[in-house]
């Protein structure tokens, strides 16, 4: 009876199914480590300054990590900008002044800043939105506890409706 799957994606995960292997904790703990490692190894060519606020962005998606409930991790948004942020967004920005001339770092370009200071620049946004990420991540967390509490005290209390 396989005209009844018609139309359905098998691929797609159910509701409440287990996340996939790249959005697991431990694989988010492990792009974190990565991100940690390819700073490390460039820290001599990174701005001090840079090196101490990726650090910082990175010890603030640890903490959406570890702060998540243990069984089924940050929820789907927060691992989107996770992924997105350790994947794609801190590795690229890096790697885009890693790739410069170390001897033009520092020369102002046609828009007055110097590449070093674009860095800087586009360093504190990521850093800005990981704190950003932590605080909505900490007050779906409250929200969830506020409705659970709701939930409690309507079911094992007197309701307004008994008699």
């Amino acid at each position: 009876m396989d005209w009844f799957r018609r139309g359905r994606d098998d691929r797609l995960p159910l509701p409440g199914a287990e996340p996939a292997p790249e959005d697991s904790p431990q694989s988010l703990l492990a792009s974190i480590v990565a991100v940690n490692a390819l700073i490390n190894g460039n820290a001599g060519r990174l701005p001090v300054e840079a090196v101490v606020i990726v650090r910082r962005v990175t010890d603030t998606l640890r903490e959406v990590v570890d702060g998540a409930d243990p069984q089924r991790g940050p929820d789907v948004y927060a691992v989107v900008s996770i992924r997105a942020m350790l994947a794609d967004y801190l590795p690229t920005t890096l790697r885009a002044y890693l790739a410069l001339d170390p001897d033009t770092v520092e020369i102002a370009r046609p828009s007055g800043r110097t590449p070093s200071a674009s860095l800087i620049e586009q360093l504190e946004t990521l850093d800005s939105s990981a704190d950003d990420l932590l605080a909505a991540s900490q007050a779906h967390d409250a929200d969830a506890l506020l409705s659970q509490g709701s939930f409690l005290q309507t079911k094992f209390s007197g309701s307004d409706l008994d008699l």
